[in-house]
């Protein structure tokens, strides 16, 4: 039997990749004032036990204001770091996959509520909401109210806590940075003539739009060292007409590539509440096939990859180097395992597991210390 595509092994920068299999980063809204929480330390124990190759931790504010919500992890002073790090110690003491993080400002789409509770804005003077700050005064409802224009010397700030969270990531341990430029967030608002309506070099051309994503990229591979992985998680359309499209992802994506990103992870959507998005199963992946022709880094899939036979498939004929999972990983905290089991590979599981495997299954598991 042929080797699944989906489980063959991957070289990113330093980081050996087992399978194609990586955990989306999913916000938890969970942290208490950035601080990941034992909610946390769950969650992720269980996702480290799963099978893929990575895990890549949740949308991580670099800034207080730049959280989407009051509850979401940050990663910007000691507190939050030391956090962080009790999560960290406490899943890699079970198990050992590698670990990436996204590393975002919400921008505009800040200082809301909890998804649970319908996500609306919270107003500044609320014990949970403060101003917004995006690159244009242009909110991302019109019953919101809007955020500040960013001045120059904000963008500054703000490309500093990048770098900050970056070196901190660095100090954890952690194996992959990712930079969070889609979903409607601040690097995706610079990004889009929608949001972007500046006059100065940062915003107008697409040249421009794309100079404070690509200054905030620059600085955080200069921070980190050559061989650690810098990503990008990139929306590739809005999804409304005179937004940011597929042909402008291609150039931004050719030139973070130039830049010297590792790898990129196709998304869509989540700028203006107008988009149409042609939600079905595999939706997104035509976007990665775009981007795939056009740059030489590994290119990630997502959005509703539910079955083994269209993850193979996706790998397999060339559409993407990776496909990730968010809900369906959730929803089955061992489709790895499973993927595995249906496609004739193997997965690395913990010892305490082993008698888990089927019977029909003889070479599902490889051992792990």
């Amino acid at each position: 039997m042929t080797h699944p595509a989906l489980f063959k092994l991957l070289q990113i920068g330093n980081l050996e990749l087992a399978n194609r299999i990586v955990i989306a980063p999913m916000c938890q809204y969970s942290a208490v004032d950035g601080c990941m929480t034992d909610w946390h330390l769950v969650h992720l124990g269980q996702l480290m036990l799963s099978g893929a190759a990575l895990l890549t931790i949740e949308a991580t504010a670099v800034l207080p204001e730049g959280r989407i919500s009051y509850a979401d992890v940050g990663l910007w002073n000691d507190e939050t770091e030391a956090a962080m790090r009790r999560v960290l110690e406490g899943i890699r003491n079970c198990f050992d996959m590698p670990i990436g993080i996204q590393l975002s400002h919400a921008g505009r789409k800040a200082s809301t509520d909890l998804p649970w509770n319908g996500g609306a804005q919270i107003p500044p003077g609320d014990i949970h909401g403060w101003q917004t700050e995006a690159p244009s005064a242009i909110p991302f409802e019109d019953s919101e109210l809007p955020p500040s224009a960013l001045t120059k010397a904000d963008m500054v700030r703000i490309r500093s806590a990048f770098v900050a969270a970056a070196q901190r990531a660095d100090r954890l341990g952690i194996q992959l940075v990712q930079l969070h430029a889609a979903h409607g967030y601040l690097l995706h608002q610079f990004l889009s003539p929608l949001s972007n309506q500046r006059v100065d070099e940062y915003g107008g051309t697409l040249e421009n739009r794309m100079r404070f994503p690509l200054e905030v990229f620059d600085d955080v591979r200069s921070a980190l060292p050559a061989e650690k992985p810098v990503s990008v998680r990139l929306s590739a359309t809005d999804w409304v007409a005179g937004g940011w499209d597929l042909p402008q992802s291609i150039v931004f994506a050719k030139a973070l590539e130039e830049h010297g990103c590792s790898a990129i992870h196709i998304s869509s959507g989540g700028l203006h509440p107008a988009q149409e998005i042609p939600v079905g199963p595999s939706y997104q992946v035509p976007l990665a096939r775009a981007i795939k022709a056009a740059v030489k880094m590994p290119v990630v899939a997502v959005g509703l990859i539910t079955s083994y036979e269209q993850a193979e498939a996706i790998v397999g004929t060339g559409d993407a180097d990776m496909i990730a999972l968010a809900r369906t990983v959730l929803y089955d905290p061992r489709w790895p395992w499973h993927a595995a089991a249906a496609l004739g590979a193997h997965v690395k599981a913990p010892k305490q597991y082993l008698r888990s495997q089927p019977r029909q299954y003889s070479s599902l598991f490889t051992t792990t210390a």
